[in-house]
């Protein structure tokens, strides 16, 4: 591939999205070789330092672990399974994943490749996880609660049967069903009257995580597989967490039920408002349009209806027309198992596939290069920033050390007097330096005493206790409120040691460049307000679910404190990435200047040096010059380098 950023104009073949999906891999692989050049031209010249190694790991670990998280959303028989299969397990000529009538998937399910261990298997959660305090995510690191089943992917019957295993239920009775959450009127008849020792029907599973080596798994991409309303408001997490972390959300709706009550309630309390109102990477998908497709009708009458069906839709939902896309899952599985193009037009999943590959790939691309490259392509910039310095105080030297042909020894004596006094000047900058360090390093301290782990934790446990023993609603609301205020205030004070940080280290900076001449550095803020801003939302968010029609669970409690557990592990994880950023960001304003500092401090000894050898005798002068001439060359070669590298990275850098 090309170093340059993917082409989302190009003209696009039927399977486009696979072909973008490549495309997409292949861009990042060239990122990987840039940053891993980088690497090594750091560890050949003997320029790297811990700092710089962490974030070097950090974005190859990103690079490596990242992925495209596609979650598809529909109530029971929308054919949500089906349009998973026809987009992208079709080659297999077969349904890969069980998408008969009636419910199928009654477990959220992610689909994905585990590239650390390298395995195929299907993790299944037992649905007594429920009852557990830890949160979906934290189970997730706990091996012994799953229950692990090979998969053999060159056996197509096994790895029928496996899959099959996603949508087993078994019969417990009422109470027992009302302890997990799960007991809900609307699922189970609506019976009022059934008797709390009848049994009735719920999942087997909570969660399942199917590792499998398809190609496009294997290239990052996850698909979560969402099984109806119960499902939404049973398990806040996946509300909460989950699918607004995903880069496309496709809500599945059928053409001949249109958008139902239960539709309805999912898209606007679970869906909506939990993509923080937006609709970027929000796709609602018309699905089994071949119901109207009649055959007494002529093609344009057919067409017809499914606009209207589609309008109508789109109206109940409150998004433009041009936002749903009608299309046959069933229909498009036929016809990429048969070749029948025809069929496959017919069944529009192809543009589907091209918004996928045309809008949603794109944007995470845009996404990888703000989190991961950009702050990259700032370490290379501070290495280059040094060397340049070097080479404008090289030149200078050369040209002082060129006009000293034919003159006294006075004058020699002279420029080495005027360095000596540059030096002692240069050292006591440094000392004052050294001092303000220590000064940064307590203001630091007290920024990460209000931000660290340790002091969310203090506020989550003081919440734990006020609300312990009263998982009501009001009791949650009352407890919601003082947890996002607490939360709120520590980012905000945080935010203020970190404006006094800045302060500090743009005065050193100026300093360093009016008295001594060293590149002017433009220190970036910390920019706290995005996780703020994370907490304020999700502050609306348990505001929202509070009102949303979970009350039809018959233990409201449980939801409730599902909620709370859920809720937790958010705000924590939002600590925990601004308490990452902020390290960063102080190892960024500060590294560029020690280095700049520790090679002026060089260049002023090794000048020194070469002109106390130039006065001991003036045969000198010729081998001095020569030695700067030839680290001159050196430094424009590693200067050449990195710029090189520079514009490879820019090359890579996403289209507007």
């Amino acid at each position: 591939m090309s170093t340059n950023a993917l082409d989302i104009n190009k003209t696009l073949p039927q399977d486009s999205f696979s072909s973008q999906m490549e495309a997409f891999a292949q861009w990042k692989a060239e990122l990987v070789q840039t940053i891993r050049s980088y690497q090594e031209w750091l560890s050949q010249h003997e320029k790297s330092s811990a700092e710089i190694e962490l974030r070097i790991f950090d974005a190859l670990k990103a690079l490596d672990s990242d992925n495209l998280n596609i979650a598809f959303v529909a109530e029971f028989s929308r054919g949500k399974t089906e349009l998973i299969n026809s987009i992208f397990f079709a080659n297999y000529g077969r349904r890969l994943l069980p998408s008969e009538a009636g419910r199928t998937t009654m477990c959220p399910t992610e689909l994905f490749y585990d590239k650390a261990k390298n395995q195929s298997f299907i993790k299944l959660l037992p649905i007594e996880t429920r009852l557990s305090d830890a949160s979906l995510s934290e189970l997730k690191n706990e091996e012994s609660y799953w229950t692990i089943l090979p998969l053999d992917v060159d056996s197509p019957d096994q790895m029928a049967d496996a899959f099959k295993e996603v949508i087993k239920t078994k019969e417990v009775p009422m109470d027992e069903a009302e302890k997990l959450g799960l007991y809900c009127e609307e699922l189970h008849g609506g019976d009022e009257e059934t008797p709390a020792s009848e049994n009735i029907e719920i999942p087997m599973w909570r969660h399942a995580l199917i590792s499998f080596p398809h190609p496009l798994l294997k290239q990052g991409l996850v698909i979560l597989d969402t099984p109806g309303l119960n499902a939404l408001g049973s398990e806040p997490e996946l509300t909460l967490n989950m699918l607004p972390s995903a880069q496309a959300v496709l809500f599945i709706l059928s053409a001949d039920t249109g958008v139902t009550k239960s539709d309805l309630d999912m898209w606007k309390n679970h869906i909506m408002a939990f993509r923080d109102k937006k609709q970027s990477g929000l796709v609602a998908v018309l699905n089994k349009i071949d119901i109207l497709w009649d055959e007494m009708k002529k093609p344009e009458e057919v067409l017809a209806s499914i606009e209207e069906q589609r309008k109508t839709s789109a109206a109940m939902l409150g998004i433009d027309s041009s936002s749903v896309y009608p299309v046959s899952a069933q229909k498009a599985l036929l016809a990429k198992t048969k070749k029948d193009d025809a069929l496959l037009e017919s069944s529009n999943i192809l543009a589907l596939e091209s918004l996928l590959a045309n809008e949603i790939l794109p944007t995470k691309q845009q996404v990888i290069w703000e989190s991961v490259v950009s702050g990259l392509n700032q370490s290379i910039n501070n290495t280059y920033d040094p060397i340049a310095s070097q080479l404008q105080d090289l030149n200078k030297q050369l040209e002082q050390l060129e006009a000293l042909r034919g003159k006294n020894e006075d004058v020699v004596q002279q420029l080495l007097q005027k360095a000596k006094e540059q030096k002692v000047a240069y050292y006591e900058s440094v000392k004052n330096f050294q001092a303000s360090r220590r000064r940064l390093a307590t203001q630091a301290k007290v920024m990460f005493n209000t931000l660290g782990m340790d002091a969310i934790d203090v506020i989550i446990g003081k919440t734990r206790h006020d609300m312990s023993g009263s998982w009501t609603t009001n009791g949650m609301k009352n407890g919601m409120t003082l947890f996002f205020d607490s939360s709120r205030e520590a980012m905000q004070i945080a935010e203020r040691h970190s404006d006094e940080i800045h302060k500090m280290i743009e005065g050193i900076y100026q300093k360093f460049h009016d008295e001594h001449g060293l590149k002017s550095h433009i220190a970036p803020k910390f920019n706290i307000q995005p996780h703020i801003s994370e907490l304020d939302q999700l502050a609306i968010k348990a505001e929202e679910f509070r009102n949303s029609p979970i009350s039809t669970m018959a233990e409201q409690s449980f939801v409730v404190k599902k909620f709370f557990i859920s809720l937790v592990s958010h705000v924590r994880n939002t600590f925990s990435n601004a308490n990452r950023e902020a390290d960063a960001w102080l190892k960024e304003l500060i590294n560029p200047l020690v280095i700049q500092i520790q090679e002026k401090r060089t260049s002023i000894d090794k000048y020194m040096e070469t002109l106390s050898k130039i006065k001991e005798s003036k045969n000198n002068l010729d081998g001095q010059l020569k030695q700067i001439n030839e680290e001159l060359s050196q430094l424009e070669a590693q200067a050449s380098t990195l710029e090189g590298m520079r514009k490879t990275l820019q090359n890579c850098t996403p289209p507007d």
